[in-house]
Formats: C-alpha cells, structure tokens, sequence
C-alpha cells in the first residue's frame, strides 16, 4: 500500500519504479509524502545512495524492513551501465557507459597530486559542433537525464572506493566539461550539480563544481538565483569574425554580448573573490598569433578571469594543428604580462583518447552530421588519391 495525498493506494504489477538515483532533496521529500513517510527519510535515503554508494534498497540497514520492500515495490537505484574502463599511463581513467537512449558517453577521471578532477558528460553527442572539437563531429542524440549525470560520479566514487565518504576522497572536483553543451540540458545539469554540492550528497565545494559553456546567453542569464558554481567559457577566439568560425554559436550570441551575460553571473555572486575561467584551444596559425593575444588582452581587459590555455589535441581529420611550444609561450607570456592570471593546460589521458576535446562515445546520432562528415571526409580522401596518381603518371 502506498499514500498518495493522504489516501492508501494498493500498488500495481504496472507501477514503473522510481530511480532514487538523482531525486534532489526537494523530489525525495514529494517522493516521501506519497508513501506516507515523513521527510526525514530522504537524507537518510540520500545518505545511503551517495555517502555509501549502495545500488540495492536491500543494503540500508537502518531502514526497517517493512519499508524497504515498499521502496523495492516502486523504486530502485540505477547507475549508466559501464561499457568499458581505459587507464592512461599518465593515471588518467576513461568510463564509456551506455545511457538510456542506447548511445555511450565518456567520462574522464584526471589525478593531480591531491587533485582529483572528474570531467562529466551532459548529453550523447553535441549539437554545436564547435570546429575543432571530435564530439560535435559525432552529432546528436539526447540529452541524458539527472541520473545519468549524477551516475558518473557515484560510479567514479564507486570505482575509486571512494565510498564510505571520507575526507581524502578522489574526487575533489567536478568539471561539466564533457560530451555536449551542458546549458542545453539545462534543468537536468542544474538538478545534478546542485546534488554534487548538497551536503546529502557529494558535498562538494560550489569552488569545485565548475559549468562549462559556449555561451548559451539566455541559459546562462537564467542560471542567476538557481545555482552558484563556478563558470568556465569556451572563448577559442578573440574576435566575432574568428569565433563565429570555430564556435558557429557565437553567430548568434556574439562577444559583446555573451561577455554581458559573463558579467551579470558573477556579479551576483555572494563571494566576489571568485572570477570567470575562459578556455581558449590554441590552433597553430589559426588563433595562437600575437595579433590575438592582443586582441584578447584588449577584449578581456576589465573582466577579472583566468585564462586556460589549451594546446590542441589532435584527432582524425581535424584539419587543426598543436602549435609549437615555442608558439604557445609566446601566447601564455603575452597575456602574462598584462597583468592575467594564465595556465596551460597539460595535456592528459591523449593515449586512451581522453583528452580535451577528443570525447567521441557512440552517438547514434539523429542530426547525421556524422554521415556527412564521413562523407566529405572518403570525397577527400578520394581527391587525395587522384592527386597522388596524377604526379605518379
């Protein structure tokens, strides 16, 4: 029997079970008052889920009896399924799981000393299709849902016995810097975030849950008053005419007014201290010239930021180049010596294609921009060929 608005209600064989896996507080308490039970049962229930990764309603053994075979008649707990685990030589670690639209996403656990940095995936695929990033060459299929996202991290968790919670966890950050534009998912992303920071669930430090866009404006304006963690910007360009090619986004929402929307997010903010990442990929001759460190210095001077360079990381018909090293200093000590905060990003997990920028996942994608760009990419190959034939002859 279960209470729905005060009045019992005898389950059904037909009942579709809830997944406890990515209820916020506020969804369990609903969750709770329908059968009867009294608030207090989501942070215990919370506790169970995220502090000691349990998957089974079977393993909370201070919940009684009688209300753990009610919970097993309506809910359960269910994580993505995990396809396959890769380990770089560097300790970068790779999850592919499959999500419930059938296609795989990725996520990448990266180590630094007591650093640990989970990079999580918003949705299968991406539909920006940024021009030198492999994700969007895969298309598009879904957006994942709250415990799809959360799910990583308690399969991380999980992965690194990281459960009982205990203080040297690790995981230590969370960056939504995976497959897809996390603003496009935006209640889901929101929904998960908020559970990686509540103290029922991951705990975790508004300063190390990081959103990751590429300037979704409107999204961005209506994060104001529903979440506070920190923001990154993909920028990759110092001018309109150069982002608008590599960010085809930024045609719609351009500079000027995607940094407005910059400002009004972090001015609200409770703790002033904190400022803006921009992620700028540097792509040899394309936007790592001193012209555009000076450009960016001009466009970024008022707006206090840190600046993470990031060298690009090659794959499969990209097109795009790493720059030198040389090339890439050059840039970094330019936007130095203006008085910017600037780190380069190292590069991490590029054997197991983990890096930045290389997440591609199994997308069965509904856009085929897959299909296309397998298309132009056998015509220049093709082309290629004769090429080589016609010097031969």
């Amino acid at each position: 029997m279960v209470a729905v608005l005060g009045a019992p209600v005898e389950m059904t064989a037909e009942c579709v079970k809830t997944n406890l896996l990515g209820l916020t507080q506020a969804k369990l308490d609903e969750f709770f008052i329908t059968l009867g039970e009294k608030r207090f049962r989501t942070q215990q229930i919370m506790k169970w889920i995220y502090h000691f990764g349990v998957s089974s309603i079977d393993e909370m053994s201070n919940v009684s009896k009688v209300l753990r075979e009610r919970l097993k008649s309506c809910a359960d707990i269910r994580g993505p399924e995990v396809v396959s685990t890769d380990f770089s030589g560097d300790g970068t670690c790779k999850w592919v799981v499959r999500v419930a639209s059938g296609s795989c996403v990725e996520t990448v656990y990266i180590p630094d000393g007591k650093r640990g940095t989970l990079c999580v995936s918003s949705q299968a695929g991406c539909v920006l299709d940024c021009s030198f990033c492999s994700t969007g060459k895969q298309g598009f299929n879904s957006d994942l849902t709250v415990a799809e996202i959360i799910g990583q991290v308690w399969l991380a968790a999980k992965s690194f016995n990281s459960v009982p919670a205990k203080s040297d966890r690790a995981i230590t950050n969370v960056v939504m810097m995976g497959m897809g534009e996390p603003l496009l998912n935006f209640d889901n992303v929101i929904d998960a975030m908020n559970l990686m920071m509540d103290d029922f669930g991951y705990g975790l430090s508004k300063r190390r849950v990081t959103l990751s866009t590429s300037g979704v404006v409107p999204a961005m304006r209506r994060m104001i008053g529903l979440t506070d963690v920190s923001l990154a910007v993909s920028l990759h360009a110092p001018n309109d005419a150069l982002r608008n090619q590599l960010v085809p986004l930024n045609k719609k929402y351009p500079l000027k007014t995607l940094l407005a929307a910059v400002h009004d997010y972090m001015s609200v903010l409770p703790d002033k201290r904190r400022v803006v990442t921009f992620e700028y990929v540097l792509l040899k001759g394309v936007n790592d010239q001193p012209e555009h460190a000076m450009q960016m210095i001009y466009l970024l001077k008022d707006v206090p930021c840190k600046i993470n360079l990031i060298p690009f990381n090659q794959f499969f018909s990209s097109g795009y180049e790493r720059p030198s090293n040389n090339a890439i200093r050059r840039f970094q000590v330019m936007l130095q010596q203006k008085g910017f905060n600037v780190t380069v990003r190292r590069t991490r997990g590029g054997d197991i294609d983990a890096a930045c920028g290389q997440l591609v996942g199994q997308v069965q994608d509904r856009t085929r921009r897959s299909v296309r760009y397998r298309d132009q990419q056998q015509k220049g190959s093709e082309a290629e060929l004769i090429n080589v034939i016609n010097m031969a002859s």
